[in-house]
């Protein structure tokens, strides 16, 4: 169990899954340059990339937030029995999750708040588990935190959005709604402070309702970026989208200003899908920035 420390709070990783994308670098990368991005594979080979699949490999987490006063659970992954075809390495997952997560100290009655960054299918899932073949949230006294807008946007209520977008109306309807009925779903307008250490801010451009959580504590600060970055090779190259990214001008805005934040105050970036070792700090280089990989046996920092 990954685990490190910002002041008094600790933060550890929840795995669900490390692998390979299910696309090609070009196909997942909006606008990469080829010679440039190989430039990288000296460090990216073995645990960023794979070369004879040309993919890049990912990881999806959740981040385990403790302080004081809260047991927060940030981005719940993809979710077991999830109907997912058009993501076949999401698809009808069995895997022990929750098991990770009680190995790690914290039963899903412990959560008292969900933080989903945005509502993509893979940043949902485990908001709620299979019970008897409904669909009910799995943290039981956790308040959900979604962005209105990106609520608002997901909504397949709203016009023809299910017909035109069954598997994301799919997503909705097994992760978000149940939270929603079960009166457990808070909806945040702009900025919202958790308490007097963490801060949740719009970030828009990957979803219209994108947000990040910025974590100060004893002087020390981390940064947590959902989908603003993908890949560590986009700290290098920000200007390069996932191809999810919907805003790409606005995500790309996004993505400089995570990264000069944390050039700025020193804050660790806490990415949901970076590989091991999964956290770095953020140098300036050049006009640009490059990652200094901070490994969970590094405490204090």
């Amino acid at each position: 169990m990954q685990t490190w420390t910002i002041g008094a709070t600790t933060v550890t990783r929840i795995e669900e899954q490390v692998g390979p994308n299910d696309s090609t670098v070009e196909s997942f990368l909006s606008g990469v340059v080829r010679e440039r991005f190989d430039r990288h594979l000296p460090w990216m080979v073995p645990v960023h990339f794979d070369p004879a699949g040309d993919k890049l490999i990912t990881s999806n987490h959740s981040w385990l937030i403790r302080t004081n006063h809260h047991t927060i659970l940030l981005d719940t992954c993809a979710g077991n029995h999830k109907e997912r075809p058009w993501l076949p390495r999401f698809h009808q997952l069995n895997v022990p999750f929750l098991e990770r997560l009680r190995a790690a100290g914290a039963a899903p009655e412990d959560i008292d708040i969900v933080l989903c960054t945005h509502l993509h299918a893979d940043h949902i899932g485990w908001n709620t588990r299979l019970d008897n073949g409904r669909w009910v949230p799995t943290f039981p006294n956790a308040r959900y935190l979604f962005s209105r807008i990106e609520h608002d946007h997901w909504d397949p209520s709203v016009g023809d959005r299910r017909a035109k977008a069954p598997g994301r109306a799919g997503s909705y309807d097994d992760s978000v709604l149940p939270v929603i009925e079960a009166g457990q779903a808070v909806l945040l307008d702009g900025a919202h402070a958790i308490d007097d250490r963490m801060l949740i801010e719009p970030a828009t451009g990957h979803t219209p309702g994108h947000v990040v959580l910025k974590l100060a504590d004893g002087g020390r600060n981390a940064l947590f970026c959902g989908d603003v970055l993908h890949h560590p090779v986009q700290v290098y190259e920000p200007g390069w989208n996932s191809r999810f990214c919907e805003l790409p001008d606005e995500a790309r805005i996004s993505r400089r200003k995570a990264l000069e934040h944390c050039c700025e105050k020193h804050a660790l970036l806490f990415p949901t899908h970076f590989a091991a070792p999964y956290v770095a700090a953020i140098k300036p280089e050049g006009e640009g920035f490059r990652p200094e990989f901070v490994a969970a046996a590094t405490a204090g920092f």
